[in-house]
């Protein structure tokens, strides 16, 4: 499943976040944090993730994607990797084919974390830049995402995407994967579809028996399937 979440970061919060991450910022290789198979697909900068700089930024975009309900309802979150930021401009334009490793170790938390899904937070206007298309390879074949500033994606950690080439400008983002209760996608999926109809119910008949019975439908299965 892949789900786009809407307006996380306000124009103000955006504004300050590409003033902090312009060029003096403590940008360094991309390809420094890549693993064995990503090494040689990655050509673009990243935040140095231990900077002063970094580690404020971070509890920024923790903040909002923690406070958006849809978040919570998708990813239905056990741990989330301490998030991260990346620059692509000029010839440092690209990251290839790739998948992410399945167990990913937070230098700054000591936590290790599996990659159930994949976020990314939006953080340059795209009228800003040309090219610069995160696009993600799954069972309905390729699709592109070239989202609003402040706006994200999830999707999941196995499947295979890449970011192609910024041709004009700078593309500005932040990344990180999430840990799920529930590691099953599938199980996830079905969690998800239902709380979003159960939502609509009660938004076009308020709480009846029939939603007070879904919801408990819905956190049995979320007891039988959740590892916490």
């Amino acid at each position: 499943m892949i789900l786009v979440l809407k307006n996380l970061l306000n124009p103000g919060e955006l504004a300050s976040m590409r003033s902090d991450l312009g060029p003096q910022a403590p940008w360094i290789s991309g390809a420094s944090s890549a693993g064995g198979q990503a090494v040689n697909q990655k050509n673009n900068q990243q935040l140095a993730q231990d900077s002063a700089l970094a580690i404020r930024l971070q509890q920024r975009i923790l903040q909002a994607v923690q406070a958006d309900p849809l978040f919570f309802s998708a990813a239905l979150p056990r741990k989330i990797f301490n998030p991260l930021f990346n620059s692509y401009s000029g010839q440092a334009n690209h990251y290839g084919p790739h998948i992410d490793g399945a167990i990913l170790h937070s230098r700054q938390t000591g936590e290790h974390v599996r990659t159930d899904l994949s976020c990314t937070v939006f953080l340059s206007d795209p009228a800003d830049y040309d090219g610069g298309e995160l696009t993600v390879h799954d069972t309905c074949g390729a699709q592109s995402l070239k989202l609003p500033a402040g706006s994200a994606v999830l999707y999941p950690g196995t499947s295979l995407h890449e970011v192609r080439p910024v041709t004009r400008g700078q593309r500005l983002a932040s990344f990180f994967w999430i840990q799920s209760m529930v590691r099953s996608g599938e199980q996830r999926h079905l969690l998800f579809d239902l709380d979003m109809n159960l939502l609509k119910l009660r938004q076009q008949h308020g709480e009846t028996p029939e939603t007070t019975a879904l919801t408990g439908t819905y956190h049995n299965l979320l007891r039988m399937w959740a590892d916490t």
